[in-house]
């Protein structure tokens, strides 16, 4: 099936299961940066208390990544991300990762 400029390409299970679902927890890490470095800070003071101390900021990370997992719009905005970067890439043989890196230049 052809997809038109009008209409969503088809997507995968894996596409809508894991990969999606991956660049949101990607992108949720980065709107909860604050409480991820907190998360972090407190793990690494503590070390193995850190299952007893550190609930507080493990409960906030929680409840932060949550709110963006559960959210719909954003969802179907990491979703219009991966098309347009699926998109991309079937049109360039590029990957997204490897877009961003400078091209060799001939001397």
């Amino acid at each position: 099936m052809e997809a038109t400029k009008t209409e969503e390409p088809f997507l995968r299970h894996v596409e809508t299961d894991v990969l999606i679902p991956k660049m949101m927890r990607e992108k949720a890490k980065e709107l909860c940066a604050e409480k991820v470095t907190a998360f972090n800070h407190c793990c690494k003071e503590t070390g193995f208390l850190m299952v007893f101390k550190c609930r507080e900021q493990n409960a906030a990370l929680k409840e932060c990544l949550t709110v963006h997992y559960r959210d719909s719009a954003f969802f179907e905005e990491c979703k219009q991300e991966y098309i347009k970067e699926k998109l991309e890439f079937q049109r360039t043989g590029v990957a997204a990762k490897n877009r961003s890196q400078k091209l060799p230049t001939s001397m």
